[in-house]
Order: C-alpha cells, then sequence, then structure tokens
C-alpha cells in the first residue's frame, strides 16, 4: 500500500510538473501547490480494513412446544468480520496562505462491517442440547444481530479510530513535504480537527 502510494504521488507530481512547463509561455499559469482533489483522494487510499473475530449468542425464550413443554432456542455461532474504517474524504478541505498549508480533517469513522461468511462453516454453529431447533430464518437473524454488535465494538474502539486518522495525516504530510521538495519550499501544516460536536481543535506540523 504505502508503495502505491508513493507511486501515485510522484505521477501525479510529474503531470502537474508537466502541466507547469507546457505553460511557461502563460504568465497566468498556476505554480505548483498541493492540491485539494490530491488530499480526498489519499483519504480513500488510506482506509483501512479490520478483521474482528467474535461469537455471537441467539436466545429465544419459550421458542417451540406449549405449557410446561416449551423449549428456549438458543445456540452460539462463531464467526469473523470485516470493518471498514477510514476518513470521509468529502469532508477534507485545504487553504494555502504563503508557506502555511491548513487542513481541515474530520475523525476516522466505520463505514460499513460484514461478517464474512467465507468463514462459516457446520462448525461454526454450535447447538445447546436442550433447544429447539434451529432454521435458517434464525441464522440470519444471529448475523444481523453480530454485524450490530460488531459495528458498535469497532466504533467505541478509540485507539482503532485514532490509528486510521493518523494514517491519513500521515500520508497528506508526505504528500505535502514531497510537493514542497519538488519546489524548494518547506511548508508548516497546520491541522484542524472537526469533532462529532462539529467543534474544531487545532495542530501544526512542518512539512
Amino acid at each position: 500500500m504505502k508503495k502505491l502510494i508513493s507511486i501515485i504521488l510522484l505521477v501525479a507530481m510529474c503531470l502537474s510538473l508537466a502541466a507547469c512547463s507546457d505553460s511557461k509561455s502563460n504568465d497566468n499559469a498556476k505554480p505548483l501547490e498541493p492540491q485539494v482533489t490530491q488530499m480526498k483522494y489519499i483519504c480513500e487510499l488510506a482506509t483501512m480494513q479490520c478483521y474482528y473475530h467474535n461469537v455471537a449468542k441467539y436466545f429465544e425464550k419459550d421458542a417451540s412446544g406449549a405449557l410446561w413443554w416449551k423449549k428456549d432456542r438458543k445456540f452460539w455461532v462463531e464467526y469473523s468480520g470485516i470493518v471498514t474504517i477510514g476518513i470521509d474524504a468529502s469532508l477534507v478541505t485545504m487553504t494555502i496562505d504563503g508557506d502555511a498549508v491548513t487542513i481541515t480533517i474530520p475523525p476516522a469513522k466505520v463505514f460499513k462491517c460484514k461478517v464474512d461468511e467465507k468463514t462459516l462453516s457446520k462448525d461454526s454453529f454450535i447447538v445447546a442440547r436442550d433447544s429447539a431447533a434451529v432454521e435458517a430464518e434464525h441464522q440470519s437473524e444471529a448475523f444481523k444481530s453480530a454485524q450490530a454488535k460488531m459495528r458498535e465494538a469497532a466504533e467505541k474502539d478509540t485507539a482503532l479510530l485514532a490509528s486510521a486518522q493518523q494514517r491519513a495525516q500521515k500520508l497528506l504530510e508526505d504528500y505535502v513535504a514531497n510537493i514542497g521538495n519538488s519546489i524548494g519550499k518547506t511548508y508548516t501544516i497546520k491541522w484542524v480537527y472537526i469533532s462529532d460536536e462539529t467543534d474544531t481543535n487545532t495542530g501544526s506540523t512542518e512539512s
């Protein structure tokens, strides 16, 4: 992934340099500098896929039978799932003032969760000895519950979300630094963080 991103950044800079070279005769040609469209693309590349392994429990009281012969439906399913986490690239903005680059970035969030059906087999299901019959509809309901719990766990994993945001920031820093190196300029990056409450915090780094 790192190699792929480096190649993309290099190609982007080469295209920009070529455009500048072809328009030397144009006095209004825009100088090479960081582009917000490239930053949005980099954030999309920074999306992470995380793998979760867990056991989901299904319980339905008095699921079958009558009177004193009622049975509960109880079973467990062992599963693995994939959680996609990243930055909403549409919320990334940038302004440039001389050598100062201000980048506004939102917190990382969970995009989607999915139980990996390839990891499921008949051995993944453990039915309690005294359980009522388990049908396909009950298994489907257990999957939905598993996905919901997986999303909930991922959304509460602040360390994982912070890691995803830092990953995107590092790639953006590298991009700005590469642009600066190509034109002999050292940019200072000021970060504006969009919080869940839409307030902002700021920080700065040099690139």
